[in-house]
């Protein structure tokens, strides 16, 4: 084993000489460095070619089916989400509906109005506690600086004091935000 050790690393030392020294391969040499692909004709490596051009092209036309069957399937679940996507905001509503479905013919009959003002209230605070489940909040306005992202400016107000000058006074219709997302602006008075 000793002997067999030292004859390659002559071989492997006689090999780097060549190099180094810059001498050219003789032809025994270079049929040590052809590879049995070499050996092939050009007939059989055609063949090999194609057959491996066949095998990219069904994985080509895999892939690509498999992204239409994702394109496809991906549409589909958009449109659902648009068709059914206020499923749950209809839902949270329906009790809301029926407490007024129940009101109406109370209040038609009703002689107390107090208590007729107090159902009402009950079914306003339900309705405000659903759209909070939803994600929907009152954007805040009283005594406020105006932020022109979440409020609109429909009237000025002359001759307030400092302090409340570039602040809303009035509130005219309330915005809403949904998810911290503003889906309608606040319509305001601001005192300059």
């Amino acid at each position: 084993m000793a002997e067999e050790l030292k004859d390659k690393e002559e071989i492997l030392e006689n090999e780097e000489v060549k190099d180094n020294a810059g001498e050219a391969s003789g032809p025994g040499d270079a049929k040590a460095a052809e590879t049995p692909e070499a050996e092939k004709t050009p007939e059989e490596l055609l063949a090999i070619a194609q057959a491996e051009i066949e095998e990219l092209k069904t994985q080509a036309l895999y892939k690509q089916a498999e992204f239409e069957n994702y394109r496809k399937r991906t549409i589909k679940e958009k449109a659902d989400l648009i068709l059914n996507g206020s499923k749950t905001a209809v839902t949270a509503l329906l009790p809301i509906v029926d407490d007024l479905e129940r009101a109406l013919p109370s209040m038609k009959n009703a002689e107390d109005v107090a208590a007729v003002a107090e159902g009402v209230e009950l079914i306003y605070q339900k309705f405000l506690k659903a759209l909070a489940g939803l994600g929907v909040k009152q954007i805040e306005t009283e005594g406020k600086d105006f932020d022109v992202d979440q409020h609109e400016a429909i009237a000025q107000v002359p001759g307030v004091p400092d302090e409340q000058k570039g602040r809303v006074i009035d509130c005219v219709e309330k915005g809403y935000t949904l998810n911290d997302q503003v889906i309608r602006h606040a319509k305001v008075a601001v005192g300059m």
